[in-house]
């Protein structure tokens, strides 16, 4: 790939300097010229593109996979999200995986380990768990749950409850792509009773100003393991009563750890965003993947130009450097969205940049 600019790679092919890069494939070895434009861009290329998941349309799929597949022969019974573009890692957008997870009262998964990095936001049922380290959690619709890389986890729903689904969010692409994962099943299929109180993470770490004078945690991810929905859009209205919020995010506000204030594992971060009755935000880009689920309420994104309509429990995620915005189609109500990203990773790096866009009123045109 040429370019006809100072600085870049612009070299004409001929005779001889094809018989050369010939003779350097028997090394494996190349020409960087050749490629030089290619693997080093201008601006961000992301092989991803914006998906909109529908939650009424993989729905009745998800609870089919139950009559198919057992938990115990699957492992997971889980319908992943597979992005156009990035099929080839099972990849959401960029390096993160997203699937929608069913389990039916009485059944338990196997627990295990790994060093991907995961998540689960709650999306519908009564009587699900998660056990991580031990520690045990009840979950509710909305609900945010970490089992961060290396802990020992499994997920159930108890006898009495309902059928659960619940959006799964991990790092797998990115850390097979470091060729650094590794797969545990625990030895003894479950983990025994630890004799922690149900729910202590969250009651010892989830008090708002607070922490516990002896605390001795050391880890690099948070130790709240679950972060429940009702104290997050509490905190979200208090907040949209104190601030204009952001004109490309309208009331954003991160999930974090409560040792550090910091993102809540060291390859995923999360928030929840709440766009007040008739909000319609500028639009920006930066870098970073991310993926987004409808929590509250129902309205659109543009993403690169085209428009994406949602409404509660749906899924879309916005590819690294794509101008995006946001609105609440409701004149009433609020609309909230959950996302997780690879911002931790970005942000670690020093690759973090953004801009917001500067014609038309600060939103794009939209593809007919």
């Amino acid at each position: 790939m040429r370019e006809n600019t100072v600085g870049r790679a612009n070299v004409e092919d001929t005779p001889e300097l094809k018989a050369y890069y010939k003779d350097l494939e028997k090394y494996e070895a190349g020409a960087l010229w050749t490629v030089a434009n290619k693997i080093e861009p201008w601006a961000p290329q992301s092989a991803s593109v914006p998906v909109l998941w529908r939650y009424n349309d993989l729905r009745e799929h998800v609870l089919r996979s139950v009559e198919l597949v057992s938990p115990e022969k699957a492992g997971r019974r889980v319908i992943y999200l597979n992005n156009p573009g990035r099929r080839d890692v099972s990849a959401a957008v960029g390096w993160l995986y997203s699937g929608l997870q069913v389990m039916h009262p009485g059944e338990v998964a196997t627990a295990h380990a790994h060093s991907a990095s995961a998540l689960r936001f709650i999306m519908e049922g009564a009587g699900a768990y998660t056990i991580v380290d031990g520690h045990k959690m009840t979950l509710g619709a909305r609900d945010f749950v970490l089992t961060p890389n290396g802990t020992w986890h499994e997920h159930g729903v108890e006898g009495n409850g309902t059928v659960c689904i619940w959006q799964d969010g991990l790092d797998i692409p990115l850390v097979n792509a470091l060729e650094a994962n590794f797969f545990a099943v625990h030895p003894k299929v479950q983990q025994e009773d630890s004799g922690y109180p149900v729910d202590d993470m969250t009651k010892t770490w989830g008090n708002p100003g607070l922490r516990p004078a002896d605390s001795r945690w050391s880890k690099g991810y948070s130790p709240m393991f679950k972060y429940e929905w009702e104290p997050t859009y509490e905190s979200l209205r208090k907040y949209a009563a104190a601030t204009d919020g952001s004109p490309y995010d309208g009331i954003l506000m991160n999930y974090v750890n409560p040792i550090t204030g910091g993102h809540v594992m060291q390859t995923i971060g999360a928030s929840m965003q709440l766009l007040r009755p008739g909000e319609k935000t500028k639009s920006h880009r930066h870098t970073g993947s991310f993926i987004y689920q409808v929590a509250k309420g129902r309205g659109y994104s543009i993403i690169a130009g085209k428009r994406f309509d949602w409404q509660e429990r749906d899924i879309f995620c916005v590819p690294s450097w794509a101008w995006h915005e946001h609105g609440n189609a409701s004149d009433s109500e609020d609309a909230c969205l959950f996302c997780f990203n690879d911002l931790p990773v970005i942000e670690g790096l020093g690759f973090y940049r953004e801009e917001a866009y500067g014609d038309n009123a600060g939103h794009q045109p939209v593809a007919a």
